[in-house]
């Protein structure tokens, strides 16, 4: 995957990590980028084609799906952290409705687009999908489960043509981390280490300083291991050799 001269959408592209993803595109030389998001949003570049899509609305997805003639690449960037102490079960269900619902729907929605271009699906996820933050469970636990997600539909599209990818990003200075007093990368690094990810055709992107050292012995560990051997499950893939 190139992104010179293709087709992104990018949810939550007003401000952080997506407003970031939105310049990272276009300084590769994407050819049209969809920036979604819930409000207003302007910019002055004429390859950005604003959307309103808040992932949570059907009716936006269902919108969206229609309104858009092609797509190379998804990126499942909108979501939100409360912090809870599971006391609440609101608040799994409010960040599993964006963090996991919202991006699974609007993938399916536009899966038709990715697989006539080959294209691919981004998934933002979190080193707290992989072991949870004490501070944001719920956020952890919806972070885990947008993870199992993204395996899923990997395994699901085999044969396919379309590549899914999962980010595990570290700490990074948005809104989100703010009080946070930890070193964090600037959302600048963080989009070029996502796209430097897809263009490299890696499944499990690691896109910061915090999350980059995890790289080699997540993707030689044993839950990678086991999400290949149970991929032979999945309807129309290859019999083991």
């Amino acid at each position: 995957m190139n992104i010179q001269d293709k087709t992104i959408l990018i949810t939550g592209a007003n401000r952080g990590i997506g407003q970031a993803l939105v310049q990272e595109a276009l300084r590769r030389g994407a050819k049209r980028v969809y920036a979604g998001t819930r409000g207003p949003f302007r910019h002055g570049d004429p390859r950005v084609t604003p959307l309103t899509l808040d992932v949570t609305i059907d009716a936006h997805i269902r919108r969206v799906a229609h309104e858009l003639e092609s797509l190379d690449v998804l990126v499942n960037n909108a979501g939100i952290a409360l912090y809870d102490d599971l006391s609440e079960t609101e608040a799994i269900e409010r960040q599993l409705a964006v963090n996991v619902f919202g991006s699974l729907k609007l993938s399916r929605a536009l899966l038709p687009l990715l697989k006539r271009s080959q294209g691919a699906i981004v998934n933002h996820l979190s080193l707290a999908a992989l072991a949870p933050l004490p501070i944001i469970p719920a956020y952890s636990i919806s972070k885990a489960a947008a993870f199992s997600m993204t395996q899923s539909l990997r395994a699901l599209l085999t044969g396919e043509g379309v590549a899914v990818h999962a980010v595990f990003i570290g700490p990074v200075d948005t809104d989100m981390n703010r009080g946070f007093n930890i070193p964090k990368a600037t959302p600048e690094a963080a989009a070029v280490g996502i796209l430097d990810g897809v263009e490299r055709g890696e499944e499990d992107i690691f896109p910061d300083p915090a999350s980059r050292p995890l790289a080699e012995g997540f993707r030689t560990g044993v839950a990678k291991a086991l999400e290949r051997d149970f991929a032979a499950f999945a309807p129309g893939a290859p019999s083991p050799s």
